[in-house]
């Protein structure tokens, strides 16, 4: 796992923040959405909520997926934000990591948002890059 800096938890966890999940599926063919869910741990994990959607099919097939985040919008060169590539760790539809997915979203979008929810993901940090990088 990558070692996570404190800019890096604050932006991922802001309230408000924009945050999009690319992913692909075992054909290669990509799929981005918009998601508020994920919640960056200090130990290298995102935890977000899935609905029956094209990303969780998408994350059966292939566990690779890049989490792009900014603080604010509208996105600058200066804006504050990072890539963070992630490895799906774990698909849970029933238990505690997707019990607790449901209560957090149910808290902060509502009992119908949270029966949205199918699957908490567990997602280890591969590697995090600014949004503006050389090569």
């Amino acid at each position: 796992m990558v070692e996570i800096n404190k800019e890096v938890m604050e932006i991922v966890n802001k309230p408000g923040r924009i945050g999009t999940l690319g992913t692909a599926n075992k054909q290669g063919r990509p799929n981005v959405a918009y998601f508020g869910s994920p919640r960056l741990s200090e130990d290298g994990t995102i935890v977000m909520g899935l609905g029956s959607n094209r990303t969780l099919k998408n994350l059966e097939d292939n566990p690779f997926a890049v989490f792009f985040c900014v603080a604010e919008s509208p996105v600058t060169f200066t804006t504050p934000g990072y890539r963070l590539y992630l490895k799906a760790r774990e698909i849970q539809k029933v238990g505690p990591i997707v019990d607790g997915v449901r209560k957090a979203i149910a808290e902060h979008a509502g009992p119908d948002a949270a029966r949205m929810i199918v699957a908490g993901v567990v997602f280890d940090v591969t590697e995090v890059r600014p949004l503006i990088a050389g090569e």
